[in-house]
């Protein structure tokens, strides 16, 4: 991975998970190295440090932010966070995560290319969270989950929702999902009576829950890529 980045211009990068504060507290150190040695800053009169956080949507932003505030500044959250992408809708006025050094980050909305490359870069993005779901259609995100989960040999799906064997029919996964889940909703049937009240299963919030299982990693270590 590392070469990879290195061949696209990318000399830095620090992988980090917000839980884990031996991962966010790399950034700052390297921050600052980075920023103090370049040429622009030794003409700047400011000594505190102003830094831009720019990404596709719904990729931990502002919980980085919150991270370091906490870490550093003992202080609680300053940026709103969610599971869904456009929850910053904004760029924010500069955000206070560090004293010493004075250090201050901008929190900003999600970006992506104006025209993806193709259809399955968009799913892959949709997946985790980058594109609203509706945009796309849960059962559709929900039909690629399972392809990819099999392609990958991942089939802890199999046991979490109680599927005899490994499937490829998305119908029948989530069949199997609404039914461990009691995710039904009643529609109404014409009769020759009248309407009727009927109890069915929920396809649609039983292809949200499969994949806010694997956004939570409940189906188990997964690259898209």
């Amino acid at each position: 991975m590392g070469w990879r980045l290195r061949r696209q211009g990318c000399a830095r990068v620090v992988f980090t998970d917000c839980r884990r504060d031996a991962d966010v507290g790399k950034i700052v150190p390297l921050v600052a190295k980075l920023v103090s040695g370049s040429p622009r800053y030794e003409r700047a009169e400011n000594v505190d440090y102003c830094i831009m956080v720019i990404g596709v949507p719904n990729t931990g932003k502002s919980s980085l932010i919150n991270s370091l505030r906490r870490l550093h500044l003992k202080k609680g959250k300053a940026t709103a966070v969610g599971g869904e992408p456009g929850i910053t809708r904004a760029v924010l006025t500069r955000i206070q995560v560090c004293e010493e050094p004075l250090m201050y980050l901008v929190d900003t909305p999600g970006v992506l290319p104006p025209r993806l490359e193709d259809v399955e870069t968009g799913m892959k993005l949709a997946l985790c969270g980058a594109i609203r779901d509706h945009l796309v259609g849960e059962d559709v995100m929900a039909d690629y989950l399972l392809y990819t989960l099999n392609r990958q040999r991942q089939f802890s799906y199999v046991q979490r929702y109680g599927l005899p064997e490994a499937c490829d029919d998305i119908e029948q996964v989530l069949k199997r999902v609404a039914l461990a889940l009691g995710r039904t909703h009643k529609v109404k049937v014409l009769t020759g009576t009248g309407n009727v009240n009927v109890t069915t299963l929920d396809y649609s919030a039983a292809a949200y829950e499969f994949i806010r299982a694997f956004r939570a990693g409940h189906l188990g270590r997964v690259t898209l890529d």
